[in-house]
């Protein structure tokens, strides 16, 4: 029988490396986090897509965040998103009637995620849109990225976050319409076709 030595240092074995998380099953997601819009609004739209990896496989264990202002444009100042039940300390949910702009989804088994929020206004000199957070396997630092809607060329046009970029690169911060107030947005964090991420200083 071999005995090692564990205080001495040419016997241990180093410590194998170990990726940050992700834990985001417990306590992040919560219910109706991608209910965003107040029930029957009629300016609810719909989006939906896939978070994939380098080599195009859906990440099953992603997660986003999703901010944006009114279709006037204005960002909500109301709380609420994550109300909890005084007396158990569980979720309560919207109460669904305000609007807080916010929301959290998890992607599904397939990499899939989709929420429902209200047609963002535009702000400023930029074309609607909505800001987003990706938090997803092998990343240390979140990313953040927009949602441009492509209803309004003119608008998307004179943006000054697109105009900076090329036709492709801009391709991937725009959603796709599919009919109906649904718009398709995939996320792919690199490799062909990456999703342009913005930095914030």
């Amino acid at each position: 029988m071999t005995k090692i030595d564990a205080g001495s240092p040419e016997s241990v074995l180093p410590t194998p490396s170990h990726t940050v998380g992700p834990f985001y099953g417990y306590a992040l997601p919560f219910p109706g986090g991608g209910e965003i819009a107040p029930v029957g609004h009629p300016d609810t739209i719909t989006l939906q897509g896939h978070v994939r990896d380098g080599e195009g496989n859906p990440l099953p264990d992603a997660f986003l965040e999703l901010w944006g202002p009114d279709p006037d444009g204005t960002l909500p100042q109301v709380d609420g998103s994550m109300r909890r039940d005084p007396a158990t300390g569980g979720h309560l949910g919207r109460n669904g009637v305000q609007f807080t702009g916010w929301g959290r989804v998890q992607t599904d088994a397939d990499g899939h995620w989709y929420a429902r929020t209200l047609r963002p206004g535009a702000r400023g000199h930029s074309a609607p849109y909505l800001s987003v957070c990706v938090f997803a396997r092998g990343l240390l630092v979140h990313l953040f990225t927009r949602i441009y809607l492509p209803d309004d060329a003119s608008a998307l046009a004179s943006d000054p976050l697109l105009a900076r970029l090329d036709e492709q690169r801009r391709g991937t911060l725009i959603a796709a319409a599919e009919g109906n107030g649904t718009y398709r947005f995939d996320i792919r964090l690199q490799g062909e076709g990456e999703t342009v991420f913005l930095e914030f200083r």
